[in-house]
């Protein structure tokens, strides 16, 4: 029986030879190479568009680079034939549906039945989570579950009046049902995207997102297998692992199951707050955005990659230690001065040289300010055309700068875009003046609504109160696995905090601080980035596997773990002793 949650029809597909579920019949090689092509650009087809969906998603989480081992010394790209059921859900009250979407292999053990479940990193659409999720439980036979938890890439162009169908494709309003269609947006509002504009704070609803991704998988299991059905908790064990946002989502979901939906969670580097315990992603990231900049012009850093530019500090990163004290934010009156200042407040704030040096990536690449404008919306729950400090999403052209969306572009927006922009031909415009330091005026806008006390400030701080984790049951296994050098999503205000709480209430979570990893493994093909750190997935997949051998195996479940002793691969390639990975 379908679920009531469920509002389309089913799309059920079959992918097997050249097309199968865990790589679309790309391989290993395949993910590694050029975007997939499409025979007409104008109009690619739902199998094209997921089989770039699938590729850009294993980009955007793994190492796929030359030395980084990923295929020898850790993980596998094998070919896995099977079918996909996916569809439209909503959740009660949600303003928008979102996807859901179960993969079940061919060699799917029904004397063992297993099934993932997991939400997507970051704002990414369905396919967000495949290298950690797919990667670890289609071979073994799971079936898999994944939900973009209301974001996803259905990008809605306001001038042409055209979104995401269910297969991808896209079709304008009226015409298909569609992944994501504000109401009454005017034509020149620029490009709505879900996570910020669906009207919900969809991150306060992650944890119901993946609860209810795990009954879909349920529910698709008895149509793959109508004659051993019903599939149910009690004769499936359901395992939830997801990294980053989708971390985050799983520590969500265990702290709302009190049915015993779930058998196990294993979350890498989670987004996860807790009132009273560490820090809100948007006060940090505020934070970050104005004071990171200076901070990172200190000599200390003078070597940390992209925090210079020809072995010189960037002009941007002084002009806005120049700003911060123009502002009377930093008192001191030479650029060294003023950066050393900049770092003892995020010192003072909690930040640690190692996340700060890491954290030079994501200010060089404005992930920041990218980060705050999206949630702030969301936060807000602003539409199209009403997001808070002048900001705006707009189609570009060639150039950058905006203007009518590229039809080739824009037909490819669901298989190439991370689900907040800038990226695939959408920016983030607005929020700018004209000086040295054209960032400054939406930065300081956004910080306000997290430091202000007025309407907004309020509406924001109530929306980011609704994500708080609940406690999960006790016996319930959980294993955090988080990089010591995270410098977008830092330990000290996510999983250490976090962990200690479990503690605290009597749980006995398990916990891996790998040492050198950092947030992003795709950002190890970088030069002078994969010689010092180490990836994080091996260390999600092998907490899975004790997790599996556990509930498969009756394996004891440990009390406590030692951290790896990970040591980083420098100019070589990636050896597994390097990794310190358990036997």
């Amino acid at each position: 029986m379908t679920p009531s949650f469920v509002v389309s029809p089913v799309l059920a597909t079959v992918h097997r030879g050249s097309d199968d579920l865990l790589s679309a019949g790309l391989g290993l090689a395949g993910l590694r190479g050029a975007p997939s092509a499409y025979a007409d650009p104008l109009h690619p087809t739902s199998a094209e568009l997921r089989r770039r969906a699938i590729q850009a998603s294993w980009k955007g989480i793994a190492d796929l680079g030359p030395l980084g081992g990923y295929g020898s010394v850790y993980g596998a790209v094998p070919d896995v034939p099977g079918r996909e059921y996916t569809a439209f859900a909503r959740l009660p009250g949600a303003h928008s549906p979102h996807r859901v979407l179960l993969q079940v292999p061919d060699h799917f053990d029904r004397t063992a039945r297993c099934l993932v479940v997991t939400a997507s990193s970051g704002s990414r659409g369905i396919y967000g989570a495949i290298a950690l999720a797919g990667a670890w439980g289609l071979p073994k036979g799971c079936a898999v579950a994944y939900t973009d938890k209301g974001t996803g890439s259905g990008y809605f162009d306001t001038a042409d009046n055209s979104g995401v169908a269910l297969d991808g494709t896209r079709a304008k309003a009226g015409q298909a049902e569609l992944e994501f269609a504000p109401a009454n947006a005017p034509a020149d509002a620029g490009i709505a995207v879900k996570h910020a504009h669906s009207g919900d704070n969809p991150e306060a609803d992650w944890g119901r997102h993946v609860l209810q991704a795990a009954r879909f998988g349920l529910a698709m299991l008895d149509r793959a297998y109508p004659d051993a059905a019903p599939f149910t908790p009690k004769n499936t064990r359901i395992i939830a692992t997801g990294l980053s946002n989708g971390g985050g989502a799983v520590l969500q979901a265990a702290g709302l199951d009190d049915t015993g939906l779930l058998s196990g969670v294993v979350a890498l580097e989670p987004n996860v707050h807790m009132p009273g315990h560490g820090r809100a992603l948007y006060d940090y990231a505020t934070e970050a955005a104005l004071l990171m900049p200076c901070a990172l012009a200190d000599p200390r850093f003078a070597d940390t990659p992209l925090a210079r530019v020809h072995g010189a500090v960037p002009p941007a990163f002084l002009a806005r230690c120049a700003s911060l004290h123009a502002d009377g934010v930093l008192a001191a009156d030479t650029p060294k001065g003023q950066a050393t200042e900049a770092l003892q407040k995020l010192h003072a704030g909690g930040w640690r040289d190692e996340a700060i040096a890491t954290g030079a990536s994501t200010t060089a690449f404005d992930v920041w300010r990218a980060v705050a404008a999206g949630y702030a919306s969301a936060y807000l729950r602003r539409g199209v055309g009403q997001m808070p400090c002048g900001y705006s999403y707009r189609a570009t052209d060639a150039s950058g700068a905006p203007g009518a969306a590229d039809p080739a572009v824009r037909a490819s927006w669901w298989a190439d875009a991370a689900g907040i922009p800038p990226g695939a031909g959408v920016g983030l415009f607005g929020g700018t003046d004209h000086s040295a330091d054209p960032s400054l005026p939406g930065l300081r806008c956004l910080r306000a609504l997290w430091t202000g006390t007025d309407a907004d400030a309020k509406t924001l701080h109530a929306s980011v109160a609704e994500l708080a984790a609940h406690l999960p049951r006790a016996g319930l296994p959980i294993w955090v696995v988080h990089g010591a050098a995270d410098g977008l999503l830092p330990t000290a205000f996510t999983s250490e905090p976090y962990v200690a709480w479990l503690r605290a209430e009597g749980r006995h979570p398990l916990y891996w601080k790998v040492p050198t990893a950092q947030h992003f493994d795709a950002f190890l093909a970088l030069p002078a980035f994969g010689n010092r750190h180490v990836p994080l997935l091996p260390y999600g997949y092998a907490a899975l596997d004790r997790l599996w051998a556990h509930l498969h195996a009756g394996q004891p479940w440990p009390e406590d773990v030692p951290t790896p002793a990970a040591q980083v691969r420098g100019a070589a390639t990636l050896t597994r002793g390097q990794l310190d990975l358990p036997p």
